[in-house]
């Protein structure tokens, strides 16, 4: 018998000893057929542990690559979750040529549902500079559209560090949002810093540093690695800052679930996530 090249003589050995080489030989056959892809891959039965589980269904999730790091992408285009009791779309999250992430919100043409995009990177980061290069005109985003840059250890209300772009369904309100919630087990309010912003451009970036005992918000104009261009900065000293270390979530979603009100559906592209510790 012959496999790409490779013979077994059924003859000269038993027949169970065949067979093991048959199978033997097909799963290292399989295993140099897979190649780079940058789509989401699908992981049957990938069951990912701490806030993973809230994030994948139960039974398949998908992962991708981005800024050398894996993450998860949320899909559930058929029952609606948390933020917004929206529904996901694992299509609305990919990964090109260049190694830019995408993240898209838009009408699903064969449900009419509007489908949102989330990730959630594998590893968890503690204290340190987090770093989002972003393009997009994110100033003018839809009064309805949220996009979110944050540390989530998934117990809500507690252990959260976000950059949210949003106006929360009203025009008035600002477009640039930091909040940090109390550590587990803290007691107190959540904290929060807000702005209205313009941007001179399409690219802009957005970072934060975490401290024990602060954690610095910060927008700038452009692709920079310092403070050049600095259009916003909120500074965080309370109390309760939480020590965990967690993972980062970037999403694109409906605020409570109401489409855009300019019924416009949206991408936005994160060239580049980075964390220094």
């Amino acid at each position: 018998m012959k496999i790409k090249g490779y013979s077994i003589r059924m003859k000269s050995m038993g027949r169970a000893k065949a067979i093991f080489a048959i199978l033997l030989l097909f799963v290292l056959l399989q295993g140099c057929k897979k190649e780079f892809n940058n789509e989401p891959e699908l992981i049957s039965s990938h069951k990912p542990s701490g806030a993973m589980s809230t994030l994948a269904n139960s039974s398949t999730s998908y992962m991708i690559s981005f800024s050398g790091y894996d993450w998860v992408v949320k899909n559930s285009p058929l029952t609606t979750r948390g933020p917004g009791n929206n529904y996901w779309s694992a299509a609305n999250v990919w990964v090109d040529s260049r190694g830019y992430l995408h993240l898209k919100l838009a009408k699903n043409t064969k449900t009419g549902k509007w489908e949102c995009a989330e990730i959630a990177s594998v590893n968890s980061f503690g204290m340190g500079t987090y770093q989002f290069s972003i393009e997009g005109r994110v100033d003018k985003l839809d009064r309805n559209v949220v996009l979110g840059l944050f540390n989530y250890s998934g117990l809500d209300y507690y252990d959260e560090m976000d950059i949210e772009f949003a106006r929360w369904g009203k025009k008035s309100n600002p477009n640039l949002n930091c909040t940090l919630y109390p550590a587990e087990g803290s007691v107190g309010t959540p904290w929060s810093g807000s702005a209205e912003f313009a941007l001179n451009g399409t690219y802009s970036t957005y970072r934060f540093n975490r401290t024990l005992t602060s954690v610095l918000f910060q927008g700038l104009h452009g692709f920079t690695n310092d403070n050049s261009n600095l259009f916003f900065s909120k500074t965080c000293t309370e109390s309760f800052i939480s020590p965990k270390p967690m993972p980062i979530l970037l999403n694109l979603w409906l605020f409570q679930g109401n489409i855009p009100s300019d019924k416009n559906s949206v991408e936005i592209i994160i060239q580049r996530f980075s964390y220094t510790p």
